[in-house]
C-alpha cells in the first residue's frame, strides 16, 4: 500500500508566521497582523470554493489561477481598491518565496504565483487643509469634558508632529521627555524611531494631561473612558466628528473627509510652504527616502504658480477665429 502523501501547507503556514516573520525577520506586529488577515481571507475563500476546511487545504489549491480568482473576489465582492489588492498579493508573494526555499518540489507553483503582477492604479493628488480649517478642527472638541480635552490634545499632536495614526495609538508615557514633554519619540514603520520637538503650547497641554494618567512608563497616553488604549478607528471617528462640528463655523470644511492622514499631509504641506527643505520634511515625517516626500511638491499649487511666474509667455498676437461660409461647409459634407 502506498503511504498517503503528507500535506505540508498547515505546517508551512505555521512556520511562516512563527519562525519566518516573527523570529527571523522580526516584522512589526502591524505587518504580521496584515499578513494574518490576508491568510484568513484566502483560507475562507478557498474553503467556499473547494469545500475543504482550512486544515485540509493543499498547496495545489493556492496555484496561480485560484490566487487570481481570490484577488478578483477581493475587488468585486469585497469592493477592495487596487492598493488593498496589492497589499494582499504582497503577503502571498512573501509566503511563496518562503515555500520555494522550504519545499523545492513546489518551485514551479511558487514561480507561477510570484509572476502575478501588482495592479496599476491612479494616484490622486494629496488633500490638505488650510491653517483656518486646522484651527477650526482643533477648537471643535468641548474643553470641559474628558473626551474633549483628550481630542484637543490628540489633534494638536497629530498636526504638530505629522505622525501616522498608528504612531499616536502606540504612544506611551515613557515616549515623552520626562517633566518637560518638550519632545516625543515616535515608533514608525520598520521599527524606526524618531524624536520630534513639540510646540510650547502642545508640551504644556501634554504635561497637564499626563497628570491625570497612571504613573507607569508603559501607560498609554490616549485612552477611552474605560482606560483602554484608543484605537485608530476611534481616532478616525473622533476626528471626523470634530471636522463635521467645525464646518458650522468654517463652511469650507463642509463635505470634506478629514482623516488623520489628511492632517499628516497638512503638516507636510505647511512645512513646505514655510520654506523648509524637503530633506528635513522627510526626516520629520519618518519617510525612508525624500522621493516619497516629493509628492508634496507636486501637490503644492502655489509653488507651481511661482514657478510659472518665472517663465515668460511667448510673444505674438493670438489668431482671430473666422467662421467658414455655411453653404461651403454644407457642400463639403456631400
Amino acid at each position: 500500500m502506498h503511504k498517503p502523501i503528507p500535506n505540508p501547507l498547515p505546517g508551512l503556514v505555521q512556520n511562516f508566521f512563527v519562525q519566518h516573520l516573527v523570529s527571523e525577520r522580526q516584522l512589526s506586529p502591524c505587518t504580521v497582523a496584515s499578513y494574518r488577515d490576508t491568510f484568513r481571507l484566502l483560507l475562507g475563500y478557498c474553503q467556499d470554493q473547494n469545500h475543504r476546511s482550512a486544515s485540509e487545504q493543499r498547496l495545489e489549491d493556492w496555484d496561480a489561477p485560484p490566487i487570481l480568482s481570490f484577488l478578483e473576489h477581493l475587488e468585486k465582492q469585497r469592493h477592495c481598491c487596487a492598493r488593498s489588492r496589492n497589499a494582499r498579493l504582497a503577503a502571498i508573494h512573501c509566503f511563496m518565496r518562503f515555500v520555494s526555499q522550504r519545499e523545492p518540489q513546489f518551485l514551479a507553483l511558487a514561480g507561477r504565483v510570484l509572476a502575478i503582477p501588482n495592479k496599476r492604479h491612479a494616484r490622486p493628488l494629496l488633500g490638505h487643509l488650510t491653517v483656518e480649517q486646522v484651527q477650526a478642527i482643533l477648537e471643535a472638541p468641548a474643553p470641559d469634558t474628558f473626551s474633549g480635552r483628550r481630542d484637543r490634545l490628540l489633534f494638536q499632536l497629530l498636526y504638530n508632529t505629522g505622525a501616522r495614526v498608528s504612531e499616536i495609538v502606540a504612544l506611551n508615557r515613557q515616549d515623552l521627555l520626562p517633566n518637560t514633554c518638550q519632545t516625543v519619540t515616535l515608533h514608525g514603520k520598520g521599527r524606526k524611531e524618531r524624536t520630534v520637538p513639540l510646540w510650547p503650547k502642545t508640551a504644556r497641554q501634554m504635561r497637564q494631561w499626563l497628570d491625570q494618567l497612571p504613573p507607569e512608563p508603559s501607560a498609554p497616553v490616549f485612552t477611552n473612558r474605560r482606560g483602554d488604549r484608543l484605537s485608530r478607528f476611534g481616532i478616525e471617528k473622533r476626528l471626523a466628528e470634530a471636522a463635521q462640528k467645525a464646518s458650522r463655523l468654517c463652511p469650507s470644511l463642509h463635505g470634506r473627509q478629514v482623516s488623520p492622514h489628511v492632517l499628516r499631509h497638512t503638516t507636510a504641506m505647511h512645512l513646505l510652504q514655510a520654506g523648509v527643505d524637503i530633506t528635513a520634511i522627510a526626516l520629520w515625517l519618518g519617510h525612508e527616502s525624500p522621493l516619497t516626500t516629493h509628492q508634496y511638491i507636486e501637490a503644492d499649487l502655489e509653488m507651481k504658480k511661482k514657478t510659472l511666474a518665472r517663465l515668460k509667455p511667448p510673444k505674438g498676437k493670438p489668431a482671430t477665429f473666422k467662421p467658414r461660409d455655411a453653404l461651403l461647409a454644407f457642400l463639403e459634407t456631400l
